[in-house]
């Protein structure tokens, strides 16, 4: 059965999509939460396995590696 997440969690989601490095601070603030708030959110998120980890997004050009695949 799908978890059920709210507006606040679906914001929470999208900001470290789009960038995995935000501060709970950073992160707080960008989506008009109190620390402690978002901190407890995040870590729900973690152990529901909805966030199941965080990843570097590398420049295959800049190492001369050209192409990249995922599947």
């Amino acid at each position: 059965m799908p978890l059920e997440i709210d507006e606040i969690d679906r914001r929470l989601l999208a900001e470290l999509q789009r960038d995995g490095t935000l501060s709970v601070d950073q992160l707080s603030e960008r989506v008009s939460l109190s620390r402690n708030a978002c901190w407890r959110r995040v870590k729900r998120l973690e152990e529901d396995g909805v966030i199941t980890g965080r990843v570097a997004l590398v420049d295959a050009d800049k190492l001369g590696l050209g192409l990249s695949v995922f599947i």
